[in-house]
């Protein structure tokens, strides 16, 4: 056995046993405070927002060679067990723990806030969720948490060990997403009370992850057979995979309300609209270029949509819904089929959709936030989220960059040529999807 195997499986089993002994006896008692409702609908939104890592898992599969459909799809899946454990671990303190920064400027939470979730159960945090359990918040968080790294696969997909991926996830999970999620929703957060607008995670989630892919893209470089023209594995997997992100992005969405009340019915209504905004019209750009209709331009559109909607989700109105969708579906369009004339190998298009798609969401969020939005005479929330983009993008994309080198430095991410020739389901993981003989 690998000797930095054995020592990760020593190192976990010596956390767990912190864990039991921080946990101590801590019975699980609901507050008095806790409303019924809001904890079912919160329930049915975690497990919604997981449904969406395996349904990121078969979009990218769907979408790649063959010969590294498994790898790709794993990628995904080992986010959930990774990320989880990072998050119990010290994320959930960093993102959500004692704000450590003067009031209102808020940069990181306290790692020993809740570490190991010591505290975290059935009491109810005000400032976080005024009617869950802490317990409950947390994990529904998590699930947050695991699809922002999985995002970023897409970028590298091919060409990247698997020992270095999970290494890349956990020091992105506690260098990038906690502090971001920190910005962003802690009530100390600088963005959050700089007036930032962001529902479910335009920033937090989506251009985390596009400008952690960019960063991976530029750093890895392309794939030693990048020029030549492949075939996508499966494209009944790419339309199951966006189905079920279309599906969890109820809960991503919605349950972003922490409440079952009317703003998370907003919510769930103008998530709909906005992806089959942008489905139909990233069809429609796609034959009016003088391309035909396709599965795979329906699915990258909703997905698309779905993106762009995230940030204004709960502010915006039905018409605003559909012209961010449709204005994504156009921009993102157009960043794709840029992209793919370049040197650049994102290799699953993750920055010209997620990136962007974000970047749209956050600036039309703005422009139409009920209320607060440049549409309504407000400038104020525009001009603080052109800022917060610089930020964020300039944080996302150079902390990643950064962490990159460093994971290099420990484990080097670049598979041989050898490997990359053969397909990393094979030489990673000793499994395969296709047959030996009709290998690409």
């Amino acid at each position: 056995m690998n000797k930095s195997w054995q020592i990760s499986l020593v190192l976990l089993l010596i956390l767990s046993l912190i864990g039991v002994i921080v946990s101590g006896t801590n019975p699980f008692e609901l507050d008095p405070k806790t409303v019924p409702g809001d904890v079912a609908w919160m329930l049915t939104s975690t497990a919604l927002v997981l449904f969406m890592t395996p349904g990121l898992a078969f979009f990218y599969g769907g979408m790649i060679q063959p010969k590294n459909i498994i790898s790709t799809m794993l990628q995904s899946f080992v986010a959930m067990g990774i990320v989880s454990i990072v998050w119990v671990l010290i994320g959930f303190s960093l993102a959500f723990g004692d704000s450590i920064g003067p009031e209102k400027y808020g940069f990181i939470g306290n790692p020993f806030t809740y570490f190991m979730f010591k505290g975290v159960g059935g009491n109810i945090n005000a400032a976080l969720a005024p009617t869950i359990p802490l317990a409950l918040f947390a994990i529904f968080q998590m699930k947050f948490a695991i699809i922002t790294p999985a995002l970023i696969t897409g970028s590298f997909a091919g060409r990247v060990k698997f020992s270095s991926y999970i290494l890349f996830i956990s020091l992105f999970t506690i260098f990038i997403y906690a502090p971001l999620a920190h910005w962003t929703w802690h009530p100390n957060g600088f963005l959050r009370n700089w007036g930032v607008l962001d529902f479910a995670g335009g920033t937090v989630v989506h251009m985390s992850a596009g400008f952690a892919a960019l960063a991976g893209a530029m750093f890895l470089g392309p794939r030693r057979d990048y020029q030549q023209q492949f075939h996508p594995a499966n494209i009944p997997f790419v339309l199951l995979g966006a189905s079920m992100l279309w599906f969890g992005w109820f809960g991503f969405n919605a349950g972003s309300a922490l409440a079952a009340n009317s703003i998370a019915t907003v919510a769930l209504m103008n998530t709909n609209i906005a992806s089959a905004a942008a489905m139909i019209g990233f069809i429609l750009f796609d034959v009016a270029m003088g391309r035909k209709p396709s599965a795979m331009g329906a699915a990258i559109g909703l997905v698309v949509g779905l993106v762009a909607i995230t940030p204004g989700a709960g502010f915006v109105n039905l018409g605003a819904a559909i012209f961010i969708g449709l204005i994504a579906s156009f921009v993102c369009n157009i960043a794709i089929s840029y992209r793919s004339k370049t040197s650049l190998d994102d290799t699953l298009d993750v920055f010209p959709a997620h990136g962007m798609g974000g970047i749209i969401g956050m600036i039309l969020t703005a422009v139409f936030a009920q209320g607060v939005g440049l549409f309504y005479g407000e400038y104020k929330t525009f001009l603080f989220h052109l800022i917060s983009l610089v930020i964020v993008g300039g944080y996302a994309f150079g902390g990643s960059y950064l962490l990159y080198i460093l994971t290099n430095k420990i484990i080097p991410l670049r598979v041989s040529p050898k490997s990359e020739r053969l397909g990393l389901d094979i030489t990673q993981h000793d499994e395969s999807y296709i047959n030996e003989h009709s290998r690409e």
